[in-house]
């Protein structure tokens, strides 16, 4: 096979389900939203970026590709201008799922030939490549998140790959910035790990995997993945049902430095605070912080670099999931339904998990206000899945249920929904 082919694109297409037309179509929707204009991509430009003859595409399109992935270009496969694309060994043919093996192989296939490797030969040099190399496994994991949540799985290879950083610390020599590259990465990955315990109601386990990144982002010195450990750890403090200690831990990611270079960052660290004070029952700080919140996120540059798992995520559709959440809490409920629209209609098609928990708490807030029929109708259309194997969203579904069983009992409202959730269980 042709080593100049982006392999890693073929497999994030394959693993979504993407033919060259369908995403020539996605990328071209993403194009009129972004720019007003309708896009001129077909299925022709696409395998022009898959077999390489497209290494980095023009800006507006590479921004529409990176708003339907929710990865950044490079993630992607797609090399800047000017940079020199990772050497790779030549490839027989090969199917998708055997390219993204040996991509996602590669890293410890280097470490053990450096182990291996005889006593009188030179140590090998670690440099950006094998750092580029772990960025890319970091966007798996990511985007695993996005689609999963919570789940065990991605919990477990986080953790196995930020130990897999860490051990090509001792596999060569390297520069001080590769090594700080290293320890941030190896950060990164138990950070993501410490998130998939949070969000599966695993806390004793997630404390661990933050104990461990928060030391991993001090030796590395990288200010957004200690933004990310600590806002984090706030997500799971008020999860807890521990405001005051979510409110610590969030304060010390928006104290940072970086809060004040990037208005994104601020936006975000305000909007998890607005989500802590809706859990304190603390309106007024509320509404200020979610003010403030859309504020620094209208001031924020969007061309400017942000790592991916910024990327992912943080967006106008995640601050109106965080206000949807608060004012669920404060019970606040027209304000609740607004903010899920909205959060609903901006979610990008990655978000699997971030739509599944939106329309379940659109469905509370619609039921709290007496449309027993709206809200469950909108609690059906969660999918079987999320429903069942998402610990976050299966409580809350059940929370769901029994509070549709007080409200209106003995009523055909709650046979549909009864009949409907025996169906989760045997489609899963």
């Amino acid at each position: 096979m042709d080593s100049t082919r982006n392999a890693v694109l073929e497999a994030w297409m394959a693993e979504h389900g993407y033919s060259s037309n369908s995403l020539a179509e996605a990328v071209n929707r993403s194009l009129e939203r972004l720019t007003g204009r309708p896009g001129g991509l077909d299925g022709s430009s696409i395998r022009d970026w898959k077999a390489g003859r497209v290494k980095w595409p023009k800006s507006a399109a590479r921004r529409a590709l990176e708003d339907v992935a929710g990865l950044p270009a490079i993630a992607l496969g797609f090399v800047p201008r000017g940079r020199a694309p990772s050497v790779t060994a030549p490839q027989q043919q090969e199917d998708p799922d055997m390219k993204r093996r040996t991509l996602v192989g590669g890293i410890a296939a280097a470490a053990a030939a450096a182990a291996a490797a005889p006593g009188h030969t030179s140590p090998r040099r670690i440099g950006m490549s094998d750092v580029d190399r772990l960025q890319k496994r970091f966007a798996e994991i990511i985007a695993s998140d996005h689609r999963h949540g919570g789940q065990l799985g991605t919990e477990q290879k986080a953790a196995a790959l930020a130990d897999e950083a860490l051990n090509l610390q001792n596999a060569g020599s390297a520069s001080q910035r590769v090594r700080g590259r290293l320890y941030a990465s190896a950060a990164a990955f138990r950070s993501s790990a410490m998130w998939a315990a949070i969000d599966g109601r695993r806390y004793d386990v997630a404390k661990a995997h933050m104990r461990e990144a928060q030391s991993l982002a001090e030796m590395s010195c990288d200010q957004s993945i200690k933004f990310r450990i600590w806002s984090h750890a706030g997500t799971m403090y008020r999860h807890m049902g521990r405001p005051a200690d979510a409110l610590a831990a969030n304060d010390v990611a928006r104290k940072l430095s970086l809060t004040r270079s990037d208005p994104l960052f601020a936006s975000l660290g305000l909007a998890r605070q607005g989500a802590i004070h809706g859990t304190a029952q603390d309106r007024t700080s509320t509404r200020r912080a979610f003010e403030q919140a859309q504020e620094a996120m209208l001031r924020a540059d969007p061309a400017d670099y942000r790592p991916v798992w910024m990327l992912a995520f943080y967006d106008q559709a995640e601050l109106d999931s965080l206000a949807l959440s608060a004012y669920l809490a404060l019970g606040d409920y027209p304000a609740a339904e607004y903010h899920a629209h909205r959060c609903l209609a901006a979610l990008r098609p990655h978000m699997v998990r971030s739509r599944a928990i939106a329309t379940t708490r659109l469905a509370h807030a619609q039921l709290a206000q007496g449309a027993a029929d709206a809200a469950t109708a909108t609690a059906m259309t969660v999918t079987a899945n999320a429903a069942t194997r998402h610990a976050r969203v299966a409580r809350m579904l059940q929370e769901f249920g029994a509070a549709l069983r007080a409200t209106a009992p003995h009523t055909a409202t709650v046979h549909t929904w009864t009949e409907h959730v025996a169906t989760w269980r045997t489609t899963v």
